[in-house]
């Protein structure tokens, strides 16, 4: 048989061709009447901002392999997508572009599933939302108002983060380094009335169910652990001079309670006005506190502010010594955590001796360490490690942990203090202050008050037709049509709530809606979301590990409360894809080094762009943008390519028969590549099943091709026989399936061009012959006390006295250890032996 001359590799009619077929069979639509096992797998939804990006082509590029091969393996797969589309990007872009921001989200989405669909993806398109869909969020305002007879919402006037370019609150989390997460411009404090979800009262679940996590990256639970910021401590009361009534403080340390040297509190404390009211220090103290409130809380967190404090002219009297101790406002102490108050100990505590130290405030050593002398004229830094206590009353001599135990039933017995455990978590603020978001089911009524909108005249829709001002204050207080109301519980005239929901609310329970998002009478189908959650793979990035991934948390156990879901945790495992660099730097406009996907697409083909994004580093890697990269990716295609079309009359008529097949297992060459091709099916199989690593699964299978090239340039003549046809057929369509979930448009294209009826995406995925994958012989290193000093070709599975009866017989081994007493033999199986002799 001649060769054929093999026509060029057209990737864009390729992938339009099977773009259309996938999507007119609906290849891709979930099979719920199936026993087939269930995998849902998701990745978190984008903001529809008009155009993906590289970071959004690798998030999906994953998930699209983990489904395609999820589908191969027999499993029936939720793969679903949506658009995350209320929120802040478009209300700006449409003030910019003067237009609504609907309008201008609508169009995006088009636009952006436009692009999706170029790339290939195993999308489920018929459970696509939105969710600045009024089907949506009409659910949303039902769990709110669930949530708040609950007793889980609630409304008070406090100080938030304002972002004034934004015109709007943000939460803690949203503040990065002092600036808005959207628009990095300064945060101030600014305090106003806002609704609130209770997360805290789910604080201890939420820090007992990372325990559960197995499937999550240990570096995402650590943040989220430390984020809660569960202390366990004690609540003390100081007694404050002059008959003002009491200071307390919560302290993780009571065991350091008689090294107390200074009291610190926060510049917010509703103490500071009364204690240097009348001081010499009033007029410091004031312009201290006024000049504190400018600096946002998450900068002080953070600890990017040097520590600074002020006396506020009052002292507590210590609850055991009577001591006066002097009580200072600083800035590092905030009034969102514990009591706002801090008993100050110096010589234990890092922060309080650096302040100590600044200010020339005496400090008291109470523990001293086992194993080492210390003391407070030399030390350099504070002693926070366990030890001893010393001049601590009665407790002295005691360990620390169990002088913890001690002092607080002593405080407890005197009714001057008592255990507590406090968390770092708050209350989740969800108002927002702008138009392009959910509206919060609230009216506020003259005769009643704060009063729910009746569940019955949901959904309350945001008026689409409203445009936001030139800088950016909300619409809906000035629109008398939305804002103009009667009271559900009177009748009387009322007005809404004009603040709106937090967008990451919409984004903390899609996952379950994407199970049945046709249920129009209900939030959820329970027998379908119960079927599909939780998530068994969510991938995204790490920078949701916080605020994202713990609000899903939480809105998921507060929907179990409410009867609507039965799992404790949303996503079972959670894979957080690295980010896409070029030059060593994330991509982003101000840089000018993004890469648009859609010139790659046409440059290249989507195929080559999923391959370069999988085989450039482990998905947990940032990858580096690298044009030879691309170019190499497009140049094995393209190998592909030829070898099958090269080849294509002998692999239409070669057999694929198993007893023809096993006549191969006779002749050397033909053994070699079908134990190659099992060998691959092996590895590939492990590398994605176990730990997702596509990198070195499609090493495997350009290996694999690489052997094949090498055995048909051995048949120069193209004269194949039964056998030598067959074993070709099936090294081929090997590679084809591995790359299938990986590069499904070239692979579709090829596998049908050799003769197959039924389309790969219907073929499972292949089962390696662990007798053909096995090595006849195995090559063995020898070491003598550790060196190399050979190496033999044995077969496999020797024993180790057979492998050391041919080590020892080795002409460069035996001179080394003729006539030296053998001592030991450490034998590694079909790798290492080491022969450790005397002498």
């Amino acid at each position: 048989m001649s060769k054929h001359i093999p026509p060029r590799y057209n990737f864009l009619e390729v992938e339009e061709k099977f773009q259309k077929i996938w999507e007119e069979q609906k290849v891709f639509k979930t099979k719920e009447d199936t026993d087939a096992p269930k995998y849902y797998v998701l990745e978190m939804f984008p903001y529809p901002s008009g155009k993906i990006h590289m970071g959004h082509v690798r998030n999906y590029t994953i998930g699209d392999v983990v489904a395609r091969y999820k589908m191969m393996k027999g499993f029936c797969v939720l793969h679903p997508m949506g658009w995350d589309a209320f929120g802040l990007p478009a209300e700006n872009a449409a003030i910019k572009h003067k237009t609504q921001p609907a309008k201008w989200t609508y169009s995006n989405i088009e636009y952006m599933k436009r692009q999706l669909k170029r790339m290939g993806f195993s999308y489920d398109w018929e459970r696509e939302l939105a969710t600045c869909d009024p089907s949506y969020y009409r659910w949303e305002q039902l769990f709110f108002l669930e949530m708040y007879e609950k007793g889980l919402v609630y409304r008070q006037k406090t100080k938030v983060n304002w972002c004034e370019k934004c015109q709007t609150v943000l939460a803690n989390e949203q503040v990065i380094e002092g600036c808005c997460w959207r628009c990095d411009s300064p945060v101030v404090e600014k305090e106003l009335y806002g609704w609130f979800f209770k997360i805290t009262a789910y604080a201890e679940e939420l820090l007992k169910g990372l325990d559960s996590l197995k499937g999550w990256p240990e570096r995402v639970v650590t943040m989220q652990r430390n984020w809660i910021g569960k202390s366990e401590g004690a609540l003390i009361d100081f007694p404050l001079e002059g008959d003002k009534g009491t200071l307390r403080v919560f302290t993780t340390r009571p065991d350091t309670l008689f090294g107390v040297t200074f009291m610190s509190i926060a510049p917010e404390h509703p103490l500071v006005k009364r204690l240097c009211e009348g001081t010499e220090q009033q007029k410091l103290v004031e312009e201290f506190v006024e000049n504190w409130s400018k600096i946002p809380k998450r900068e002080i967190k953070m600890g990017l502010k040097e520590k600074e404090g002020v006396f506020t002219g009052s002292y507590a009297i210590h609850p055991i010594t009577g001591e006066k101790i002097p009580i200072y406002v600083a800035n590092f102490v905030l009034m969102e955590y514990g009591t706002g108050a801090v008993m100050a100990v110096p010589a234990h505590d890092q922060r309080d001796f650096e302040f100590a130290k600044k200010f020339s405030l005496p400090m008291k050593l109470v523990i001293k360490p086992k194993d080492k002398d210390i003391s407070v004229e030399t030390m350099q830094e504070a002693w926070e490690g366990p030890g001893v206590l010393v001049d601590s009353g009665e407790f002295s001599g005691l360990d620390n942990e169990e002088a913890k135990r001690a002092i607080i039933s002593y405080l407890e017995e005197k009714g001057i203090g008592k255990k507590e455990i406090n968390y770092r978590l708050r209350d989740w603020g969800i108002s927002r202050q702008r138009y392009w978001g959910a509206p919060i089911p609230i009216v506020y009524c003259e005769n009643c008050g704060v009063v729910p909108v009746n569940k019955e005249d949901l959904p309350v829709e945001l008026p689409q037709d409203a445009v936001p001002d030139e800088k950016g204050r909300s619409p809906l207080p000035r629109l008398e049509s939305f804002v103009n109301t009667s009271c559900p519980k009177c009748g009387a005239p009322a007005k809404r709530e004009t603040d709106t929901m937090d967008t990451f609310v919409e984004s903390s329970w899609y996952f379950a809606r994407f199970t049945c998002p046709d249920e129009n009478n209900a939030p959820f189908d329970k027998s379908r979301v119960d079927k599909w959650l939780p998530v068994d793979q969510y991938i995204g990035g790490i920078e949701h590990a916080i605020l994202h991934l713990l609000y899903s948390r939480f809105f998921t156990r507060v929907l179990r409360d409410l009867g609507y879901l039965s799992i404790d945790e949303p996503f079972e495992n959670l894979l957080t894809q690295g980010m896409v660099l070029k030059n060593g730097e994330k991509m982003s406009k101000s840089k000018g080094n993004v890469v648009d996907p859609n010139e790659m697409i046409n440059t290249y083909g989507a195929d080559t762009v999923r391959l370069f994004m999988l085989f450039a580093a482990p998905p947990s890697q940032d990858i580096d943008w690298s044009a030879e990269g691309v170019e190499g990716a497009y140049r094995f295609l393209n190998r592909l390519w030829r070898l099958v079309f090269e080849n294509l009359d002998i692999l239409k008529n070669a057999s694929r028969q198993q007893e023809i097949l096993k006549k191969a297992l006779n002749k050397k060459e033909l053994k070699k590549l079908r134990r190659k091709t099992h060998q691959t099916i092996a590895k590939a199989e492990k590398d994605i099943n176990d730990r997702f690593h596509f990198n070195t699964a499609i090493a495997a299978v350009m290996e694999l091709v690489n052997e094949i090239l090498a055995f048909v340039r051995t048949k120069e003549d193209s004269s194949y026989n039964e056998i030598e046809a067959s074993v070709l057929r099936e090294a081929i369509e090997a590679a084809l399936l591995l790359l299938h979930p990986m590069v499904p448009h070239i692979t579709s294209e090829l596998w049908e061009q050799i003769g197959n009826d039924e389309p790969i995406w219907n073929i499972k995925w292949p089962k390696a012959d662990e007798d053909i994958a096995k090595e006849d012989t195995v090559t063995i290193a020898i070491q003598v006390n550790g060196k190399l000093r050979g190496k033999i070709e044995i077969p496999a599975g020797a024993t180790k006295e057979q492998v050391q009866e041919a080590a020892l017989k080795e002409n460069n081994v035996e001179r080394y250890v003729s006539g030296r007493e053998l001592k030991k033999v450490i034998y590694v199986p079909n790798r290492l032996i080491n022969l450790v002799v005397k002498g």
